[in-house]
């Protein structure tokens, strides 16, 4: 008997464990900017140029970030967004449009989780080649994100970068 009662006992803890709470967050995605590093690197072709490589988190609590593959010419190719700014005369201006520095829009891969919990959580690394610049060159992205429901997620900053000089901004 004694058996009995401590096997239910026991089964009854473990069963009390299993059942945590579901974790929930908001269904618009969040970002934090974390780094921004100038690097040397060459093209494919072989020239020397810098490299930049932005990191930043995000989460996402209806786990739906990410794009499929496009099926045709209607079908949505970004999904993370860079606005360029540019310091003249000591202050940060928005950048013209065909400015040689100015990334074009990106593409996070499809994602999903499996399971009840479809919070996605992690770090994204960006690369970018700068090919074309001069030793006074300093910019500033503001950045975003958007999931497969268009919800968009806050705006983030990096700091200056002076894309001549290698360091973690």
């Amino acid at each position: 008997m004694r058996i009995f009662k401590l096997l239910a006992i026991i089964v009854l803890l473990i069963s009390s464990a299993a059942c945590q709470k579901i974790e929930t967050l908001p269904a618009i995605p969040r970002i934090e900017y974390r780094s921004f590093e100038i690097f040397d690197t060459t093209d494919i072709l072989g020239n020397e140029a810098k490299g930049g490589r932005l990191k930043f988190y995000f989460e996402d609590g209806d786990g739906n970030m990410g794009l499929a593959e496009p099926e045709g010419i209607l079908s949505d190719t970004s999904n993370l967004f860079f606005t360029l700014y540019r310091k003249q005369n000591g202050e940060m201006v928005l950048a013209p449009p065909n400015d040689p520095l100015k990334p074009s829009s990106y593409r996070i891969p499809y994602m999903f989780r499996l399971g009840q919990n479809k919070i996605l959580r992690g770090t994204i690394s960006v690369t970018f080649f700068y090919l074309f610049y001069s030793p006074s060159d300093t910019i500033r992205y503001d950045f975003h994100i958007k999931d497969r429901a268009d919800n968009i997620s806050n705006s983030e900053s990096t700091g200056e970068i002076i894309v001549s000089v290698n360091n973690t901004y």
